[in-house]
């Protein structure tokens, strides 16, 4: 059975976060939960850019609860801004959907000293759903969406470099920071479960969508996108079923159905070996809480 979001259920009365969403595919999930009727707080680096995607949002659906507050993924400092900001102001959270990203940028360090995709597409995600964990854990029925990609197929977790000080190659840095935010959905899962907790760790991939993402890439890579691809509104879906979808479990992975996972209705799908290691999540886990100086209570 395929399932679309006419499938969901109103979201009156819950409370979403969407990272990145001011463009994108955060921008086409953040549209789809306003108008199932939830509050959502459109968490982006750029306020201008999010006060644009809020209107875009309101002139659809004129009476949806949507808000634009700060947050810049490559610095803990912002994260944690973030964090005791929306804590302060809200007294649920229903979904958290970690989705914003950089995809092969030239090479860069965040801040914080971390290189650029590590920092924006993994560890700032880390840092906040560990700050924002007590306000899930709290909240009936809530969720942890984890956007991956099939770039997670493209590599390791390089323990002996993670911040790639002896050779960048983009490439590989975006299938690190890919592969780490969807071992990190599942040891979440894992850990949530043995403290008994209700949330769930779900992780999600668009496959192949045209996005603002592609920007870095050659351009007859992005001449061929339409051809093996979907639109964002469609990459979207596969977030959205993860999030609102009645059939879904903690540690599931959603991804299209059709063409190797690169188009198609959102389904579950399966991921390589290397994301299910258990020594590797431990291993990971136990690193970004050092890096980001953020310790679950889990």
């Amino acid at each position: 059975m395929t399932w679309n979001i006419n499938d969901a259920p109103e979201q009156h009365g819950r409370t979403a976060i969407v990272t990145g969403a001011n463009i994108g595919l955060g921008y086409d999930t953040a549209l789809a939960l306003a108008g199932k009727g939830c509050q959502v707080v459109l968490a982006c680096r750029n306020m201008d850019k999010a006060s644009a995607a809020r209107q875009q949002i309101l002139s659809r659906y004129p009476k949806a609860h949507v808000e634009c507050q700060a947050l810049n993924l490559s610095s803990l400092k912002s994260v944690r801004s973030f964090a005791t900001a929306f804590a302060k102001n809200h007294k649920k959270l229903d979904l958290l959907i970690n989705n914003a990203g950089i995809m092969m940028p030239p090479y860069s360090l965040s801040e914080d000293g971390f290189e650029s995709q590590l920092a924006a597409n993994y560890l700032g995600h880390f840092a906040l759903t560990g700050l924002l964990l007590p306000l899930l854990g709290k909240t009936s029925g809530s969720r942890v969406i984890s956007l991956s990609s099939l770039a997670h197929n493209w590599g390791a977790i390089r323990f002996d470099d993670l911040n790639f000080k002896h050779g960048y190659s983009k490439r590989a840095g975006y299938g690190q920071s890919k592969l780490a935010c969807l071992m990190f959905a599942y040891e979440l899962d894992r850990r949530l479960r043995k403290a008994g907790l209700k949330t769930l760790s779900v992780a999600a991939h668009p496959g192949v969508a045209a996005t603002n993402l592609a920007h870095h890439f050659p351009r007859v890579l992005t001449v061929l996108f339409p051809l093996v691809g979907q639109s964002a509104a469609n990459g979207a879906l596969p977030t959205l079923y993860a999030a609102l979808g009645d059939d879904i479990n903690g540690g599931d992975y959603c991804g299209p159905r059709s063409m190797r996972q690169m188009r198609g209705s959102p389904v579950k799908v399966n991921s390589n070996r290397a994301s299910k290691d258990l020594a590797a999540a431990t291993r990971l886990w136990k690193l970004s809480e050092e890096l980001s100086g953020v310790s679950f209570p889990i």
